[in-house]
C-alpha cells in the first residue's frame, strides 16, 4: 500500500472546519500561501493515485475487448471502489498541512 494510502486511511472525508489562523501561522502569517501550497501538493496527491489506479487497473485489461463482449471484473470493481472512498486529495494535503508534514521553502526575490 502506498504510503498516501496509508495517510488517507484514519482521514474523515467530510468537511470540517478548520482554523484559518493556525493555516497562516504555519505560512508565514499568509493564508493565500498556505492556500497555494496546499493546492500545489494536493495536485500531486492526485496525479500519484490515478497513475497508481491506473497501473492497477491495467493488470485487468483484456486486449480483445468489444462493445459486445464487456464483462465485469469483481476484484477491478473492488480496487475502483476503493479509490473512491478515498478523501478528496486536497483533504489529505491540509491534513498533511496543518499536521506540519510537509516541507517547503520561499525563493528569496533579489
Amino acid at each position: 500500500m502506498s504510503e498516501i494510502k496509508q495517510k488517507a486511511q484514519g482521514i474523515n472525508p467530510y468537511i470540517e472546519a478548520r482554523d484559518v489562523a493556525k493555516l497562516s501561522r504555519l505560512a508565514n502569517d499568509n493564508v493565500y500561501e498556505a492556500l497555494n501550497l496546499v493546492g500545489n501538493r494536493a495536485k500531486n496527491i492526485a496525479v500519484e493515485l490515478k497513475k497508481e489506479l491506473h497501473s492497477k487497473l491495467e493488470e485487468f485489461a483484456a486486449a480483445t475487448d468489444t462493445l459486445e463482449e464487456v464483462h465485469e471484473n469483481k476484484e477491478q470493481i473492488e480496487i475502483s471502489k476503493f479509490y473512491e472512498r478515498l478523501p478528496n486529495p486536497s483533504t489529505i494535503a491540509l491534513i498533511e498541512f496543518m499536521d506540519e508534514k510537509q516541507n517547503y521553502r520561499v525563493k528569496d526575490s533579489e
